[in-house]
């Protein structure tokens, strides 16, 4: 697939994106017609996730999705490849490119050096990776929480970010810790470097916020109707100020109806 200047692989974003909402036939029958233009058209796909990699396995269980030879998970913080076994595994040279920009710096280092700040407690084991640590707290502290911890980061030198969010299923506040400079899109970028892929053959389709730096990362991007109208309005002034003509599409339809809707757009194009 290197070098390829046509659609070869679309990126996407899991929840409210790719996988059908809730109660939507629309969104299930749109699931199979993408599918098939996927394989119609040779197009690869990889999901580009926060969800960690069980949840991202259960989902696909659940839902039915298909199996990608690729994913970036943990926002960013992940990727893997399906190997010969149908299993995935972490991509070694990834793994070996984020302990550089962690400069000496363990996750129990940080973990421990946190440790006094009582009032954020560490996530599941299944929820860390050796490259993310995931905390919960109260929702109504999570603000001032973020500031503390960022203070903490600050005074120790850390070469990490912090991500503050809340859980739409549990109301929990999330704060995750990442490699300075982490993020869906430095993952994306750097695969596709890897890969030797030409940025031209790739369609990123997001939803959210945490994707709104891949949208705006000079891809071909896709940006679901049921996204929030700050991240759409983000997303067009960023491409308008780049100077990018056709490289965003905003379809109407929701979660996997609009990303069928937006690669339809792009494959269109041709």
């Amino acid at each position: 697939m290197s070098n390829r200047e046509d659609t070869a692989v679309l990126a996407t974003d899991m929840d409210g994106t790719f996988i059908p909402l809730e109660g939507s036939a629309q969104n299930q029958r749109d699931l199979r017609v993408l599918e098939q233009e996927l394989k119609r058209h040779k197009i690869a796909l990889m999901y580009v996730t926060g969800r960690h990699l069980e949840l991202v396995l259960e989902v696909i269980q659940q839902e039915d999705l298909p199996r990608p030879p690729w994913l970036i998970c943990d926002v960013g913080a992940s990727i893997y490849q399906l190997d010969s076994s149908s299993r995935y595994v972490p991509l070694e040279a990834y793994v070996q490119q984020l302990q550089k920009l962690l400069d000496g710096w363990t996750r129990q280092e940080l973990v421990d050096r946190l440790s006094p700040i009582g009032e954020i407690r560490l996530q599941e084991t299944e929820k860390q990776t050796p490259f993310k640590i995931s905390y919960y707290c109260d929702a109504p502290q999570l603000e001032s929480l973020a500031m503390h911890v960022r203070q903490r980061l600050s005074e120790l030198s850390a070469p990490f970010n912090l991500i503050a969010s809340v859980d739409p299923f549990s109301g929990s506040g999330l704060i995750d810790l990442l490699p300075t400079g982490v993020s869906k899109a430095y993952a994306l970028d750097w695969w596709v470097k890897h890969e030797r892929m030409s940025p031209q053959s790739i369609v990123f389709a997001g939803d959210s916020g945490n994707d709104l730096a891949a949208l705006t990362a000079g891809y071909r991007s896709i940006v679901v109707g049921n996204a929030d109208p700050s991240v759409v309005a983000a997303a067009k002034r960023s491409h308008l100020d780049a100077g990018w003509i056709k490289r965003l599409a905003t379809p109407t339809g929701h979660a996997t109806t609009g990303v069928l809707e937006g690669l339809r757009h792009f494959l269109n194009q041709h």
